[in-house]
């Protein structure tokens, strides 16, 4: 089953040089182990735009869904036989890049 563990941070592409090897370093035991699907930083909200096209209404707004100091700052998609597997990894990840995470199923 595939996963998505979501980082959270106050601020984008904030790794310290530790945490970058500390990740770096995950990345490659998730490849190796055979949890790799994907992985990648993602941009500050300040960038996002926010597109609502229901009904052909062709509203978009810069900026984030979210209000809110914290954000989604990265993500990994892993695959994992079950739920303990994924919390573990989850676990070895907050730990690397020194950040919560959030963990859900990816459906489908």
């Amino acid at each position: 089953m595939r996963y998505i563990i979501y980082v959270i941070d106050d601020q984008s592409n904030s790794g310290t040089n530790e945490e970058m090897t500390e990740i770096d370093e995950f990345n490659e035991r998730l490849r190796v182990d055979g949890h790799w699907v994907f992985a990648t930083g993602i941009d500050a909200p300040s960038t996002a735009t926010l597109i609502d096209n229901r009904g052909g209404a062709s509203l978009s707004k810069v900026g984030s869904l979210f209000e809110s100091r914290e954000h989604y700052s990265g993500f990994w998609i892993i695959d994992a036989k079950d739920l303990q597997v994924a919390q573990s990894l989850a676990f070895e990840g907050s730990r690397c890049c020194n950040r919560r995470v959030e963990l859900r199923p990816v459906l489908g």
